[in-house]
This record gives C-alpha cells, sequence and structure tokens, in this order.
C-alpha cells in the first residue's frame, strides 16, 4: 500500500522574516524528525533518506529540499533532542523528590548519550554541520543537570566532593565505553549516581 505523502511545505525554522512556522507545517517538522530519529536507532545514521521519508509520510525531496546534507538532518535530531533531555530536567524536579529527579533525569541522559548510533564517529567527522553541537550541548545539559544536583545536595540526599559538571562527564564517558548497549551504559550510570548518596548515609 502506498504512503501517503503529506504538504510539502517549508519544514524547518523560521521564514526568512522571522516568523514562526504555521501550527501544520511544525507538526510535519517534528514528524520529519521523530522519523529520522526512530531510523537512525534502529539502522544507523547512514540509513537510506527514503526509509526516514516513508516512515514520516513525506516525499524524498521534501527531506532534501529542507536538509540538503545528511549531516543537516542528523544534526537537527541531536539538538531536538538535547532540548527534550535539558527540559525534562524541570519537569522531574516538580514531580519527585530531589534525588529521585536527579535519578530519573540520569535516565534521560543515557538514553541521549548511548542510544545515538554512530554519532560520535559523525561528530569528529569535520563536518562543519557538527560543530556547534559540542556547545550547545554543554549550554543545555549542563545547566539542566546543575539544579538537580544542586537541589539534591541542598536536601542532604547527596553529599559529594565532585562538582556537577565533572560527574555528568564521568557519566558521559560510561556511556561511551558501553559502546551500543545502552543496558549496560544505564547499569554503570546508576551505580555512578547512587554513590552520590554513600557519604550521605542514605
Amino acid at each position: 500500500m502506498a504512503t501517503k505523502v503529506i504538504d510539502q511545505e517549508p519544514l524547518a525554522g523560521d521564514t526568512p522574516e522571522g516568523r514562526k512556522l504555521r501550527a501544520d507545517a511544525q507538526r510535519n517538522l517534528e514528524t520529519l524528525l521523530r522519523a529520522a530519529k526512530e531510523v537512525f536507532a534502529e539502522a544507523g545514521l547512514d540509513a537510506p533518506v527514503r526509509d526516514i521519508a516513508s516512515r514520516a509520510g513525506v516525499g524524498i525531496g521534501t527531506v532534501y529540499r529542507h536538509f540538503p546534507q545528511r549531516a543537516d538532518l542528523i544534526a537537527a535530531v541531536f539538538w531536538q533532542e538535547i532540548e527534550r533531555c535539558a527540559a525534562a530536567a524541570d519537569k522531574l524536579a516538580a514531580e519527585h523528590a530531589p534525588f529521585d529527579a536527579l535519578r530519573l533525569w540520569m535516565h534521560e541522559f543515557v538514553d541521549l548519550a548511548s542510544t545515538k548510533r554512530g554519532l560520535a564517529q559523525a561528530l569528529h567527522s569535520g563536518d562543519p554541520a557538527f560543530d556547534s553541537l559540542p556547545t550547545r550541548r554543554e549550554q543545555q545539559l549542563q545547566p539542566a543537570f546543575r539544579k538537580l544536583f544542586d537541589a539534591a545536595l541542598a536536601s542532604g540526599d547527596i553529599q559529594s566532593d565532585i562538582s556537577a559538571d565533572d560527574f555528568l562527564n564521568a557519566a558521559a564517558t560510561l556511556c561511551m565505553s558501553a559502546g551500543n548497549n545502552p543496558d549496560q551504559a544505564l547499569g554503570m550510570v546508576m551505580l555512578l549516581t547512587d554513590g552520590l548518596r554513600y557519604r550521605a548515609g542514605k
């Protein structure tokens, strides 16, 4: 059965005049990026663009018109995931006790850090599309985690001589060492996270 192709109007970013995308165009963009995320997770970053277009219900020309290079689409997917992970910190902090919120956010972080197959190689490929991602990642994720870390510290749930930034970097290193095994990455990061409670007597 043929895939229904959705409206092929501009999908990404603001208009040249600075206006935001229409609501339907924004939904189309989100559908495309969600499809790309799923296909990349299943088949790696070299997955055929036609598979992404089919999953999103758009023509392949729509993908290339708004993301002329594969690297542009990869960068857009990863940036959206960074924003999603960062935004989860405030939601978790509002709904859970400080240490529980920190621990749950580390699940989100592991998902971001350990399940993007081939991303590490892509980020170090020299493609200019990825140049800003490490800085933008730090600017979004580190402040989000610091708030959770500081709240757990203030509540007495943790007592640590390590800084929030150093802890997050250590967690990222564990995720990288686990390769494409997210379960192993999560297990190691949870051990690291639970270790923050040791000196607090929890």
